[in-house]
């Protein structure tokens, strides 16, 4: 079942920003990410798929058109650069799938599965320069259940993610949010 949470929520997306297509299979037909995917189904028309973001003026400028006042990043894998984290009002928010700031940086629903932990979440942060270094907003914490893999945990974090999203951006708008800086301790 797919959740157009923003969408279905009446909050207006001007823009996608996803990885662009890649051949996957054993046939290594040219596969859309199920972002784009996700959008085109949605009916959003712009749809923007760079190789990098980092240096690219072009695509820059292109972000800068649209005016946004809130960049929402998900499992992108990309650092933006200061010159995209400084365009929207509201900023650059990210839906992080871990209780920052212990496992900031890729695969964290695996590696908290793998090392054994007895609870997760998901965390809305304020994007900063660097990885996963910004202010958190909200969490959302959950138990991993027995046997749980990290499959059926990034399913129900999507969920939960999505949920969190929604409330992030409510917080946002009433002003009723207050950032946290991570402490590494």
């Amino acid at each position: 079942m797919k959740r157009f949470s923003i969408v279905d929520n009446g909050y207006n997306i001007d823009a996608v920003v996803t990885n662009p297509d890649r051949p996957k299979g054993r046939g290594m037909k040219m596969m859309m990410s199920d972002v784009k995917e996700y959008a085109i189904e949605a009916g959003i028309e712009k749809i923007f798929q760079p190789e990098k973001v980092r240096k690219n003026e072009e695509f820059i400028d292109e972000l800068r058109s649209i005016n946004p006042d809130l960049i929402v990043v998900v499992a992108y894998g990309k650092i933006l650069p200061k010159a995209i984290l400084d365009l929207p009002k509201y900023g650059c928010v990210n839906v992080h799938g871990s209780l920052l700031p212990k496992y900031r940086g890729a695969a964290p629903i695996q590696r908290a599965v793998l090392d054994g932990e007895k609870v997760t979440g998901v965390t809305t942060m304020q994007m900063a320069e660097g990885l996963d270094t910004g202010d958190m907003l909200l969490t959302y914490e959950t138990e991993i259940l027995p046997n749980e893999t990290s499959g059926e945990l990034f399913d129900r974090l999507a969920i939960a993610g999505a949920d969190l999203l929604l409330e992030t951006l409510t917080a946002l708008q009433a002003g009723t949010v207050t950032p946290q800086k991570q402490d590494d301790n």
